[in-house]
């Protein structure tokens, strides 16, 4: 399943939601109930045998550089990862 990232303006948060194709984007924050913002972000291709996506992105900086970035980033937004709905009770027949 894809991930999709939802951003929330007035929160300053960004959702990652792992959303089938066909399933209904997130339409509202869950924390203020305002209307998010789906995100079109790049695809995780690993193309330099990297480990993850941050691990290429960082990989020609120095160490303190790479703080320096991240912690300039992390006062920007904050991520929230929202797990998928319950569909149904695995107890129901």
């Amino acid at each position: 399943m894809p991930v999709y990232e939802y951003e929330c303006t007035p929160c300053v948060t960004i959702y990652e939601v792992r959303q089938g194709m066909k399933d209904p984007p997130l339409a509202t924050c869950p924390s203020c109930r305002g209307p998010v913002a789906r995100i079109i972000s790049a695809p995780n291709l690993n193309r330099y045998n990297f480990s993850s996506p941050t691990e290429a992105k960082y990989a020609k900086l120095s160490t303190r550089d790479e703080l320096t970035k991240e912690r300039a980033l992390q006062k920007e937004f904050k991520k929230i990862w929202l797990p998928p709905p319950v569909v149904h009770s695995p107890w129901d027949d």
